[in-house]
């Protein structure tokens, strides 16, 4: 059974301090199960590779069984596919032997460990009970890219049909951390079996390795039911904490926090601004079908209803709070029926890739960006600009030269508390172009309010369109 991860994030071999694990020598680590290996098949400045390897103990497994589950003799307790195939062994030396880089710490390169770089994880033999239709609905919405290789049952009697084993390749760019913790707990989700009896101090581990991507996922039910073996104590204990306000979920801040945002630029009217312009720009892309990603308390889908060339209105919110403000804010349930089936609000994450936002003529993101981490943007425009995909995008973002133009805004201040970053007029072009360029859109740029002569604008927005070369 063994597991390679390779970054050609340079100097490569920083992967050894990510791992905390010299890559000029190989190291063997006990466990309960068996022994685990960690060595670098490779590792130059360009391209490093670290491959753990696990030996697992079959025989001393079956003696060590304790009460009815390891008495009398069973074929299958020695001749079991458990040395070889991926499993949640894997799991538990991941946790094991790379615990600080699960972790996210590393004492000699920090800022690394915090910060996105490529990374590609392989596997050799990756059990799927669900195929690989299942596999790529784990991991594509989190930003992979995945490719899979079935292997038959024997190739000697290719008629005995696909076995459900595939060699699989993950590649992303994001935290190590990140992706250990991804393996951690999909890993055994694939093959739908534990090796160790599930309790309680399970849901503690889901959640602490799940927990900033797992409450958004959508799949989320399907991996927390398979992880927790289908006990339903436990799943619902998960999915109420998963869903718990304390959990890093915006619901318990976020109306707050855009009131503070709304009260620093309400002296210009800039989301007046804001919306007219967004509105305007999208007139202009003769869209129908339209969703509005982070659509809040959905006041611009209240403006675009009076839209009739609109066929289909979609708005998406992480918060669920949020989403019911918005369907009150918009009178859903007394809408003619004909009006009601324009609009539909759905709940997920722009960090994670969904089917669902697929299709669309345009993609809104009004004021969002600015609220994700800088290590989740690169997911952020994959999920929208790679796999999405809409014909056009409007994206607005603050001008943080125009900050010093608000009164009671301290310098170096954000407009708003949960704001990740704020960029410059430079910044925001350079990284839309960048975008456009990766994806296969041209750009244009627009001022939003009224300009200062120093300052700019105080919103700046972007206008993506599918380059047809």
């Amino acid at each position: 059974m063994i597991l390679t991860i390779t970054t050609t994030h340079q100097p490569a071999t920083d992967l050894g301090y990510l791992l905390h694990k010299n890559p000029a020598r190989a190291q063997s680590f006990d466990l309960s199960f068996g022994r685990a290996h960690v060595f670098y098949p490779e590792a130059t400045v360009e391209r490093c590779t670290a491959a753990l390897l696990l030996d697992i103990d079959t025989v001393g497994l079956v003696r060590n069984r304790r009460g009815p589950s390891g008495e009398g003799f069973s074929l299958e307790q020695y001749v079991n596919d458990r040395p070889y195939a991926a499993s949640s062994f894997m799991s538990v030396a991941i946790a094991r032997v790379f615990a600080q880089a699960l972790s996210g710490k590393s004492r000699d390169r920090q800022e690394m460990a915090e910060t996105a770089i490529p990374l590609q994880a392989k596997l050799a033999a990756l059990p799927c009970r669900g195929g690989e239709r299942l596999l790529r609905k784990l991991f594509e919405p989190l930003g992979y890219a995945v490719a899979a290789s079935g292997h038959l049952l024997d190739e000697k009697f290719p008629e005995w049909g696909e076995s459900r084993y595939f060699t699989v390749t993950l590649e992303a760019s994001l935290r190590l951390s990140e992706l250990l913790a991804h393996l951690y707990v999909l890993i055994p989700v694939l093959d739908d079996e534990k090796h160790y009896w599930v309790g309680s101090d399970e849901v503690d581990k889901l959640l602490r390795h799940g927990g900033e991507w797992l409450a958004s996922h959508p799949e989320r039910e399907l991996i927390v039911n398979r992880y927790l073996k289908y006990q339903r104590r436990l799943t619902s204990e998960a999915i109420a904490r998963l869903m718990d306000e304390d959990q890093p979920d915006p619901d318990s801040v976020e109306s707050q926090q855009a009131h503070e945002e709304e009260e620093v630029e309400e002296k210009i009217s800039l989301n007046e601004h804001r919306l007219r312009a967004v509105t305007e720009a999208l007139s202009r892309c003769g869209a129908r079908r339209i969703i509005d990603l982070g659509c809040g308390e959905g006041r611009l889908i209240k403006r675009l209803m009076a839209d009739s060339r609109l066929e289909e209105i979609w708005g998406m919110d992480v918060s669920y709070r949020a989403l019911e403000a918005a369907s009150e804010r918009l009178r859903l349930d007394r809408l003619p029926q004909k009006q009601r089936d324009r609009i539909r609000l759905i709940h997920g994450s722009l960090t994670y890739r969904d089917r669902r936002l697929e299709g669309f003529d345009a993609a809104l993101c009004v004021e969002v960006i600015e609220h994700l981490d800088a290590a989740r943007l690169s997911a952020f425009e994959r999920v929208l600009f790679e796999f999405a995909r809409p014909r056009a995008v409007i994206l607005t973002t603050p001008n943080i030269e125009y900050n010093i133009r608000f009164e009671g805004l301290p310098a170096g201040r954000f407009r708003h508390r949960d704001h990740r970053f704020e960029w410059t007029r430079r910044e925001f072009q350079m990284w839309a172009a960048d975008v456009s360029h990766r994806f296969g859109y041209a750009v244009e740029f627009a001022p939003v309010g009224e300009e200062d002569s120093e300052a700019g604008p105080p919103t700046q927005m972007a206008v993506f369109k599918v380059d047809k070369g």
